[in-house]
């Protein structure tokens, strides 16, 4: 395996790092939309997980802009970042290099979180939270649908 294979794995840390939920809403949207990844994603195959995907990254979204919205720093928000990297880095990486993927997709991940909330701190500084939340959050998911739909492929009849 040439490292140039995870590109994708390391590129849904990178939208991990600032949006949690946003890996897995674009992976359950694309599973919808009938694409298929190269490596396993069984969870998103079952309704109630595809749905709550997609349902937790629109929230996600929306608390952003709240006063009372935490760190993504905070220990909650690290293991969201862990988690949904670690999904989507496996279900992105080649067929069979799972473990891989995941773990590239983490290792962006949680180091980038620390750096994208240095970057929104200094944004917020120069505009509101809101602002900030949503030229980022425009970014962010126009960065992971991107990554996702370079990443999949239509399911095979």
């Amino acid at each position: 395996m040439k490292i140039t294979e995870f590109v994708y794995s390391a590129l849904i840390g990178l939208v991990a790092s600032c949006r949690s939920m946003t890996p897995m809403a674009a992976l359950a949207a694309a599973r919808i939309a009938g694409r298929d990844t190269s490596g396993r994603l069984i969870l998103l195959d079952r309704p109630l997980f595809k749905y709550g995907a997609l349902v937790m990254g629109a929230g996600e979204l929306f608390g952003d802009k709240m006063k009372s919205a935490p760190d993504r720093t905070v220990f909650l928000g690290l293991s969201a970042r862990v988690a949904s990297a670690g999904i989507a880095g496996a279900a992105l990486a080649p067929g069979g290099e799972e473990k891989t993927g995941a773990a590239i997709a983490i290792s962006t991940a949680v180091p980038l979180a620390y750096a994208t909330l240095a970057a929104r701190k200094k944004a917020m500084g120069e505009m509101s939270q809101t602002k900030s939340g949503l030229i980022e959050d425009t970014l962010i998911v126009a960065i992971g649908a991107a990554v996702v739909f370079f990443a999949t492929r239509p399911k095979r009849v």
